[in-house]
């Protein structure tokens, strides 16, 4: 009969639910955390709570944030005229650590992939409509993942933003095709938002 502790193998089994995350490393990173000392395992369990409890989604772009509307939808300095769709809250991050970007952005919490149960009515995507209704918005980026989801869903978007006369561009192909935009180095995300073209 194999050795387990309980305690330690619902641990386990809780970060390998992570993304990215192997049964080995889960094994690891439980160990690590049954052998912190009592004050820093509270701190982290309570950090845990904390941000389940403290965030929630920004009632415009749908990004994380503590408030009502995130920081980047209340700047009136950013340009409004333009809307840079992504993925999930990560992709906003990566775009905002380039420093070239100064629009607005959406977040759809996913990409349509039938094979995983998700359709478009799973994602943000009447939100984005909504705010097509706004004159001041005068280009939609489709910033999703260059995967076979990612253009899919940037397809059935751009279909959607047609008949409101509002230009639809496409990242340029900067980045890898299968890549994940939170693991793009800056010049790479420069270079991408620079070469975007139009959606026909």
């Amino acid at each position: 009969m194999a050795y387990t502790v309980p305690a330690m193998s619902n641990l386990t089994d809780q970060f390998a639910r992570l993304p990215g995350i192997g049964r080995k490393t889960a094994a690891r990173l439980a160990y690590y955390i049954i052998n912190l000392p009592d004050g820093e395992a509270e701190k982290f369990a309570s950090a845990i709570l904390e941000a389940r409890q403290k965030i929630s989604y920004c009632e415009i772009c749908q990004n994380i944030t503590e408030n009502s509307r995130c920081t980047i939808c209340s700047d009136d300095k950013r340009d409004k005229s333009t809307i840079c769709v992504v993925e999930d809250s990560q992709d906003v991050a990566a775009f905002e650590r380039t420093h070239e970007y100064d629009g607005l952005y959406h977040v759809l919490h996913g990409v349509i992939s039938p094979l995983d149960g998700v359709g478009p009515e799973q994602l943000r995507i009447k939100e984005l409509i909504a705010r097509l209704n706004n004159p001041e918005v005068k280009e939609i980026i489709m910033a999703t993942n260059p995967t076979v989801e990612g253009e899919a869903t940037a397809s059935y978007i751009s279909r959607l933003i047609k008949p409101f006369g509002i230009k639809v561009t496409r990242l340029a192909y900067g980045i890898p095709v299968g890549g994940d935009l939170e693991y793009a180095d800056e010049v790479t995300l420069s270079r991408a938002l620079e070469g975007r073209s139009e959606i026909i």
